[in-house]
């Protein structure tokens, strides 16, 4: 079966722009960045999105590109036939299905809450409705259903058209009306009366915020945010590198998709930060910050409605592009790995994740009493955390370990496919770096994630956490050394 290209260089880089853009560019970035200092956040985020993100979003492409496989087989092709790494395939196919089982919820909340924007629900109306409303949404299972069901659907039928026709002509016109209504929105907040200070704090570094948050929680809070920003380690991206030709390296495309995953997270800032400085809410409120502290300001902003309804619609986009891409992902891995057809692919898909969402939505009301990360916790906060702190950062310590190790693909054939093509190289001198300190940085991030979200549970719970985080981690090294005759590799 021919393998899909990509119809143009501007495709590609939206479509796997638009993977990587998503809701914790709007939803996290702004409320971290409003917990930790504004601008002195952000330079410290900067920094590590330049020498983490991109180093592995690039190993990610040049992995995809040379297999021309998806996460499914890319092991497959490209490991010398006595290694163990086609066993990390698994971190991609459960983390894109996992991801898919929550992500699709919060892609229907998107959408119900637009559809609330253009009725108007949220105009003149109380803290205390807007507050009942998002509660009244997540206890009602059939509505939240519903939506959860409608935009699987919605996915499928942009994926059931293809690559060209399907994904990448619907990405290019969310992503055109994603930027401008960004923009407008942006133009409207930082314009407001009273919006002039929420500008400062986003833009003029808070030294002493910083240290007031500690210095060690931001650094951390922006190595995380930089590190699972652009949607790596599962193979959510490396599927559009095999579609891609040899015309362009693949660190200047890495470049461009991270300047316009940037560009969203930081212009989300400029619309929601000012907005809460121009109305006196503080700008840290977490995930509430979308479904309950900004409805409360479209209600007591001059044309609240059309506004709502256009922050709601450009948070549509932003999760559809992401819901497709990674859908994508799943009708690649049934087509390769058991040679269906695009269509067969789909329709199996689209009951598959259908039915593996419903613990998610029932988890907010049916099943609520399901609390395995501790009270208060639901489903969701399970299934995120095992993609979010598990898959992301151990699928990216296995692609690092990949392109590095003689016993895997080896830094040469890495280094030649990244830089096959016009524009920016990959430096060589940047081997120890890739092969020692960024596995090191991931293992730091992968072990300190679990240590915060377990320390306070109690003594047993928290070293059985830990045993198991230890257990997995060995998983993944075992798989990048071990082979089935004596190895001819470097030591690691």
């Amino acid at each position: 079966m021919k393998r899909e290209s990509f119809g143009s260089r501007l495709g590609f880089i939206l479509v796997s722009a638009g993977c990587a853009i998503g809701i914790g560019n709007v939803w996290k970035f702004p409320y971290i960045c409003g917990a930790y200092g504004g601008a002195a956040f952000i330079l410290i985020y900067l920094l590590f999105l330049l020498s983490l993100g991109i180093p592995v979003l690039v190993c990610e492409f040049a992995v995809g590109r040379g297999s021309r496989k998806s996460v499914a087989h890319c092991f497959n092709e490209l490991e010398p036939k006595n290694g163990k790494w086609h066993s990390l395939r698994y971190i991609g196919i459960i983390g894109c299905y996992m991801l898919m089982m929550f992500y699709t919820t919060v892609g229907g909340w998107m959408l119900y809450y637009c559809v609330k924007g253009i009725r108007g629900d949220f105009v003149g109306a109380s803290s205390e409705k807007i507050t009942a409303a998002f509660s009244d949404m997540l206890t009602n299972a059939p509505n939240m259903l519903f939506w959860t069901i409608l935009i699987c659907i919605l996915g499928f039928l942009v994926c059931l058209f293809g690559l060209n026709n399907g994904i990448e002509r619907a990405t290019k016109v969310m992503m055109a009306a994603l930027i401008l209504i960004m923009v407008v929105l942006a133009v409207h907040s930082v314009t407001m009366k009273g919006a002039g200070e929420g500008v400062q704090f986003y833009l003029v570094p808070n030294f002493q915020k910083m240290a007031e948050s500690g210095i060690g929680n931001v650094i951390f809070a922006a190595l995380s945010q930089a590190f699972f920003t652009l949607s790596i380690g599962i193979g959510a991206m490396l599927v559009f590198g095999s579609y891609l030709d040899r015309s362009r390296s693949l660190t200047g495309e890495a470049v461009n998709i991270t300047v316009l995953d940037t560009f969203v997270a930081l212009t989300a800032g400029f619309i929601i930060i000012p907005a809460c400085f121009a109305y006196g809410i503080e700008p840290d409120a977490g995930p509430s910050l979308i479904f309950i502290t900004l409805p409360n300001i479209f209600a007591r902003m001059s044309g609240g409605r059309i506004w709502s309804f256009l922050f709601f619609l450009f948070l549509t986009f932003a999760a559809f592009t992401t819901v497709i891409a990674v859908f994508e992902n799943l009708i690649v891995f049934n087509m390769e790995l058991l040679g269906w057809r695009r269509k067969k692919s789909v329709l199996v898909c689209a009951v598959l994740v259908i039915v593996l969402s419903i613990p998610c939505v029932l988890g907010f009301n049916v099943w609520s009493g399901v609390q395995l990360l501790g009270e208060g916790s639901t489903i969701m906060d399970l299934e995120d955390f095992i993609v979010s702190n598990n898959l992301l950062p151990l699928g990216s310590l296995g692609y690092v370990l990949f392109c590095t190790r003689k016993n895997g693909w080896g830094w040469d054939a890495f280094l030649k496919e990244a830089n096959t093509g016009a524009g920016i190289r990959f430096p060589k001198t940047l081997r120890a770096y890739v092969a020692y300190g960024i596995p090191a940085i991931i293992i730091v991030i992968y072990l300190k994630g679990y240590y915060d979200k377990f320390k306070s549970m109690g003594t047993p719970a928290f070293i059985g956490w830990m045993a198991f985080a230890l257990v997995f981690l060995a998983w993944v090294i075992y798989c990048a050394v071990a082979v089935d005759k004596e190895p001819e590799s470097e030591s690691f």
